[in-house]
């Protein structure tokens, strides 16, 4: 999606609606400049390159379903808003972080269409200076040079209908295993991982993930959770630990038998969960006597849809004010 979901017509411009998320190559051969422009413009080593390669190919083959996912998630957000707000009144665009549509071009594309007024949320409902925060960067930095009004949503990891949509998922997830959330059974809700410096800076990313979580656990009724880490990266600095497998190896050790896997920090199917979780940590689970599942992941959920446009509406009602 290079552009708008749906032109803006009539005298009337719409609000702009930027739907931010962190991107993902197109195919494999797109692999390496992706992975480049993560590093700021350092290209990966040949086993470092490989290594992402592999992953790829292990989960999907050489098909990109975070790309497909992003789509369909901006064109539901954008039949959403038209449902509750009426048609015209919003238009979204889609701004990536690490791929094209990059989050400036976004921005240019809504300048093109005319739209003087823009709210920017990004699919992750949980804030962080290091993630979100970086995205309304560019946003606004892009924003301002083209004289657009711009608004920031920086969370929205307590929304009632964001809760809801999880909380069914787990019941659901838990359904799986004999007989439920019974004996030597824990849910493990997961985020990734950011470099441990965060804590110095006393982000809320934390603090967020875990308000989210025990949200989840009240409404589904569950009273035997923890919180853990995933998918560091490899910088040769701290990152915010346990990491999963760490976690896993300390569950098998507990006797713990069962683990629902409850990805609280992501909101799509991609490699962080289709590798990360249904491969390296089932494998590692399993080989320590553990049943790992894990739940449906959100994708284009209508609840989901309703929270962040719910949330988007309420921004603009706000009068400009970061909500």
């Amino acid at each position: 999606m290079s552009g708008t979901t749906q032109k803006p017509t009539g005298a009337q411009k719409p609000t702009g609606v930027l739907v931010m998320s962190y991107g993902t190559p197109e195919s494999l051969e797109g692999v390496e400049a992706y992975y480049t422009h993560i590093r700021r413009g350092n290209p990966p080593t040949a086993e470092q390159l490989e290594d992402l390669t592999d992953r790829y190919k292990t989960i999907v083959g050489g098909v990109f379903p975070l790309r497909e996912n992003t789509n369909r998630q901006v064109e539901a957000l954008q039949l959403t808003l038209d449902s509750i707000a009426g048609e015209g009144k919003y238009v979204c665009y889609q701004g990536l972080k690490h791929a094209a549509p990059y989050i400036e071009d976004g921005v240019a594309a809504m300048a093109a269409d005319g739209i003087k007024e823009v709210v920017g949320i990004v699919l992750t409902p949980q804030y962080s200076a290091m993630s979100v925060g970086g995205y309304m960067k560019r946003a606004q930095e892009e924003a301002d040079k083209r004289g657009i009004s711009f608004v920031a949503v920086k969370e929205y990891h307590l929304h009632p209908e964001l809760i809801d949509a999880l909380s069914k998922r787990v019941q659901e997830g838990l359904s799986r295993f004999e007989d439920g959330a019974g004996a030597n059974m824990l849910v493990l809700f997961s985020a990734h991982s950011l470099p441990a410096k965060v804590l110095e800076m006393k982000d809320p990313y934390q603090d967020q993930l875990l308000a989210t979580s025990a949200a989840v656990a009240a409404a589904a009724g569950v009273q035997n959770w923890q919180f853990t880490w995933q998918s560091a990266g490899q910088t040769g600095q701290p990152w915010l630990g346990p990491d999963i497998l760490e976690t896993l190896e300390k569950l098998a050790s507990e006797g713990v038998k069962r683990v629902l896997v409850t990805p609280v920090g992501f909101v799509s199917d991609h490699l962080e969960v289709l590798y990360d979780i249904d491969i390296e940590a089932r494998k590692f689970a399993e080989e320590r006597g553990i049943r790992l599942e894990r739940i449906r992941m959100l994708n284009d959920d209508a609840q989901y849809m309703l929270a962040m446009a719910d949330t988007v509406v309420k921004a603009v009602a706000n009068e400009g004010a970061d909500v």
